[in-house]
């Protein structure tokens, strides 16, 4: 697929603090597009890059309802990566309602890629951009939390005007807005959810029906499972070692059944229960009402 990169892309003058580059949009602002090509030009200059997806609904890094991380070893056609990863989990596919859950994501994924070595890191966030929805203080705490050596914003009209006022009157983050691509093409709820059907089809597809005992291991928030919510299988630092699909729990024998990838079993310190039911068949996805 050829991209079709506009002018004040190719102008960008490229950010070098030692902070991550935020990138904000609203949805289908092209923002995935934006940072495959902005990681490409990072890649031409010798800088080792990483990419951290912020959007647990559409993430192109791993499968809905996680934030991930991504150690670029080369750009691949249809905005693909190829590298190593890490992945935590959110629960849902917003981040409504869990908004600390992606706060505290945000600084371990960028934190592990400098441990890693990664001298630029892109930040890739949600479109969840709207102040009565929680978007206005969202971003405005990752820019806190990060200190971003640049927030690049793209702009399709007034949409991120209530993000960008206040920073352009700080000091904080130095703010560069950017248009939107003319290829990028808007994309409703039904398409939005047969997308995510399909990531968590691919997802699963190496999947098997795993017995996870329960005892001495921590259930977040509290040991109550449904039929085919989404769990999240944590290790000790709180990374992801799978997802899983409750299929049945047996609090008699103090174990729940899974849909699950194979996963080192003495690794598992927590099970994150989310707020999203999975159909194992279809892989179409609910959220759970309790």
């Amino acid at each position: 697929m050829t991209l079709h990169i506009p002018a004040p892309w190719q102008e960008l003058h490229l950010p070098q603090g030692p902070g991550p580059i935020l990138v904000i949009g609203g949805p289908d602002a092209g923002k995935s597009t934006f940072v495959h090509y902005l990681a490409g030009r990072y890649l031409e200059m010798g800088r080792r890059v990483a990419l951290v997806d912020g959007d647990p609904g559409q993430s192109r890094l791993g499968p809905p309802a996680t934030m991930n991380l991504a150690l670029v070893e080369a750009l691949e056609s249809g905005e693909r990566v190829r590298g190593l990863r890490w992945r935590r989990f959110v629960g849902h596919v917003s981040p409504r309602g869990r908004m600390l859950v992606v706060l505290v994501n945000a600084v371990r994924l960028v934190s592990m890629a400098r441990r890693q070595g990664a001298e630029t890191v892109i930040y890739d966030t949600s479109g969840l951009i709207r102040p009565a929805h929680g978007g206005l203080y969202l971003k405005l705490s990752k820019v806190d939390l990060l200190r971003p050596a640049a927030l690049i914003a793209l702009r399709q009209g007034q949409e991120l005007e209530p993000i960008l006022a206040p920073l352009r009157s700080s000091r904080r983050v130095p703010v560069l807005e950017l248009p939107v691509s003319p290829a990028v093409r808007p994309r409703d709820p039904a398409t939005r959810r047969r997308y995510r059907a399909r990531r968590f089809a691919g997802y699963f597809a190496r999947a098997q029906t795993l017995t996870v005992p329960l005892v001495g291991r921590a259930v977040i928030p509290e040991p109550a499972f449904y039929p085919h919510q989404l769990v999240g299988l944590e290790d000790r630092h709180g990374f992801l070692l799978s997802l899983g699909i409750v299929l049945s729990y047996r609090p008699q024998r103090h174990a729940v059944e899974l849909l699950a990838r194979p996963f080192p079993m003495e690794r598992l310190d927590t099970l994150h229960l989310g707020d999203l039911l999975v159909d194992p068949r279809t892989f179409e996805d609910h959220r759970l009402r309790r």
